[in-house]
């Protein structure tokens, strides 16, 4: 069997949930050509949702990148490892690198700031990149879910604005908690 047939196999694998026999499969592959990014790439998704091995999963992640720069699925993984880790500033970087690939989806990348922003409570900035991965988009689901985005950002903006600081009056022989 050769290294793309055993490849997809193990694609299979991971859609069954057979993530042992993927993990073997993907370390396989790897023995043989150790820069075949998409089992890189799977041995990183393994690493990240089957053993929380943020690390590993990284090291995978960059060497799928390293070795295929134009193979997209690696910078949408590692996207969402930093924004787990909530490393913002890796996250940054990585999305200004990822506007410069040419497979990778533009509104993607706008979206995946709006949310970093949104998550940082820049809500302002968020909306922005909603709207501009808007402008990129051609696709009218996901154009709606982004407006949809939009609208969850100025209500959070709202509440941040009608919230504000709340002291509390202790009475009598009642202990204040520090929350």
């Amino acid at each position: 069997m050769n290294v793309n047939e055993l490849y997809l196999e193990s694609e299979a694998d991971i859609k069954n949930n057979e993530y042992t026999e993927a993990f073997k499969k993907c370390e396989a592959i790897l023995y043989e050509m150790p820069d075949h990014a998409p089992a890189h790439n799977s041995m990183g998704w393994i690493f990240k949702t089957q053993f929380d091995d943020y690390a590993r999963a990284e090291n995978h992640f960059l060497m799928a990148m390293k070795m295929a720069p134009l193979y997209p699925h690696p910078y949408f993984h590692y996207a969402t490892l930093l924004t787990d880790l909530e490393r913002w500033e890796d996250l940054d970087i990585h999305l200004s690198f990822c506007a410069e690939v040419a497979t990778l989806d533009k509104c993607w990348i706008n979206s995946k700031r709006a949310a970093m922003n949104e998550l940082t409570q820049n809500f302002d900035v968020a909306i922005k990149y909603y709207e501009e991965a808007i402008l990129v988009c051609i696709i009218d689901d996901k154009i709606r879910c982004y407006r949809e985005d939009i609208d969850r950002c100025i209500l959070k903006k709202d509440i941040i604005n009608k919230v504000k600081p709340r002291k509390r009056l202790k009475k009598n022989n009642e202990n204040t908690l520090p929350f």
